[in-house]
Formats: C-alpha cells, structure tokens, sequence
C-alpha cells in the first residue's frame, strides 16, 4: 500500500518504521528542511518494547511526492491539523483516504470540511512513544488501532484491507464502524491522564500511586462522561473510570504526550482536550470545574515557560 504519513513525531515515526518493515511504500512528511534533511542521513531510529530498529524511510517537505498515495496518516498535534492538511492537496487524489490518529476534538471536523468527509477515515490508537530527537523514538506502549470511516457506506472492504496493512505489520488493527465512538473513548482517556502529567511531571502509571491525583482523575473523567452522555455518544468500552486506570497501568512508564510538550516547552493539545470538554460543558449548560481548572494550569504553564525559579 502506498501510504503517506503526516508529522515525523512520536508516532508518525513510529508508524512509519512499523509500516516500512512490512514492505509498505511509505513516505513521510516534514514541515521543517532541516529535520527531513537530518532522518534523511541517520534513517528512523525506534528502541523500546519492541527491540532496536534503524529503518530508512523516504522524508520529505514536498506534499507532491506523495501524490497517489492510497492512505494518508495525519499525525500532527491537532492545533496544526488545518495547515497542515491545507499543504496536502497535492497528493490527494479521488482514490486517497486520510485517516487521523489525532488527539482531541475537531480534528475529524477539520479534515472533513478541506477534503470532504467521503475521504476522512478516524481512529485511535494504544500504541504510545517517546520522542528523543529527531526521528529518534522510545516505543513505550503497545496495544489496539480501531480505524472506522466518517461517512459513506461501501468502504468495509478498504477499511479491513487497511486494518490488515497495519495488523501484518505489527500493530494489531480492527475496523470498528462508529467514529464518534472511537474518539470520544479515547479523549475520555486523555482528559484524565495527559494534563495530570503535565502539571505534576509524573508518568501515567504513578498518577494512581497518589490519591490526589487518582480523585482529580475521577473528577475529570466523570464531567466529560457527562458531557458525551449529553450528546448521545456510546463509548466502546463499558466502565470508563475502570478504562483511564487501566490504561494508567498498561502504559504505567510512558510520559504522556503532553508532558512531553511541557518538558519541550512546546505548545500542548489541551485547548483539544480538557479545552473541548470545558467549551462544549459551557454550551450544554454542564458543569466541568475540574476540566476547567486543568485547562486553566496547562495555560498557564505554557504561558510561563522559562519564567519559572
């Protein structure tokens, strides 16, 4: 299969070496010259739970070298999903899916309103990583990638044919047919764990070594559990407070992706996260205060870096 992946971070790289492996054309994409010119040289560099890999994978700055691509991996943070899919259209063609692994809310919305939601594909992904440099990554967490199509009947067979790629490839994949589903369950998860982390600079598992942190786990999980009911959403897994502390555990020594932003000083996603929970919370007429004050600290955090004792 011919596919293009999206942002050469944590888990773009990730994908891409996976995906490679197996014999799958695969390209990614960069924003920045000097980083592609440097995975260029040095090749994908992946340590961790699944041994030691140096894979060479094609990078480029130019959307039109990946012009036919049959899938394309959005894998950007989510405040960088519209430029980043504005710079695509070279590549896109009638037969191209884009299927986003994304964080957050509205990233499916974004991509359906550039490409038309017949093309958008979303999904979620346990597979977790670190970033150590560029093009270098610590593969921290393992587990399911359910992919499902936005709209459009007549696509199962592209779906299960995709969801083969991956699982031949070592990440073990189902097609799971309601996309709300699948990202609402996987922000309930993030809402709980990432800005946690973020504040208090602890790995997901020792978030439940505390029971501070485990109650304003609860607290945030219930509020967006509130909201999704609200909205009519039915998650894939049946006790979502059960799901945030069983998700802890497995990926108990990953540093979470917004903590990795914070330690970066870089901009985090959780305008998408506990933001999203907060703003629709507000407009449902729901009360979120948990959701509100973490949105509130990661704010501020980003707004102080360097200014800190």
């Amino acid at each position: 299969m011919n596919i293009v992946v999206v942002g050469p971070g944590a888990l773009g790289c990730l994908l891409a070496v996976f995906l490679a492996e197996a014999g799958q054309e695969v390209l990614l994409l960069d924003h920045r010259p000097d980083r592609a010119e440097l995975i260029n040289r040095q090749g994908l560099i992946v340590e961790g739970i699944s041994g030691e890999h140096l894979v060479r994978v094609p990078v480029s700055v130019s959307p039109a070298e990946g012009a036919g691509a049959e899938l394309v991996l959005v894998c950007v943070k989510a405040y960088n999903t519209a430029s980043a899919i504005e710079s695509l259209a070279p590549l896109l063609s009638p037969r191209t899916r884009v299927l986003t692994l994304q964080n957050g809310l509205g990233n499916v919305e974004t991509l359906s309103a550039a490409c038309g939601p017949e093309r958008i594909w979303g999904g979620v992904t346990a597979q977790g990583a670190t970033v150590l440099g560029p093009g270098h990554i610590r593969h921290a967490g393992a587990g399911e990638t359910l992919i499902g199509a936005v709209s459009g009947a007549g696509q199962e067979d592209r779906l299960a044919a995709a969801a083969a790629v991956f699982t031949q490839a070592g990440l073990p994949t189902r097609v799971e047919p309601v996309v709300d589903s699948l990202i609402w369950s996987k922000l309930i998860i993030n809402v709980g764990i990432n800005p946690l982390t973020a504040i208090t600079r602890l790995r997901n598992g020792q978030l439940l070594d505390h029971p501070g942190t485990q109650w304003v786990m609860e607290q945030a999980v219930s509020e967006a559990l509130a909201v999704a009911r609200a909205q009519g959403v039915k998650l894939i897994y049946p006790d979502p407070q059960a799901r945030v502390k069983e998700v802890a555990r497995a990926t108990a020594g990953n540093i979470a992706s917004m903590l990795q932003d914070v330690r970066a000083q870089r901009q985090t996603e959780i305008e998408q996260i506990n933001g999203a929970i907060a703003a629709l919370g507000r407009r449902l007429g729901l009360p979120t205060p948990v959701n509100e004050t973490l949105t509130s600290l990661v704010r501020t955090i980003q707004a102080s870096y360097g200014a800190g004792v």
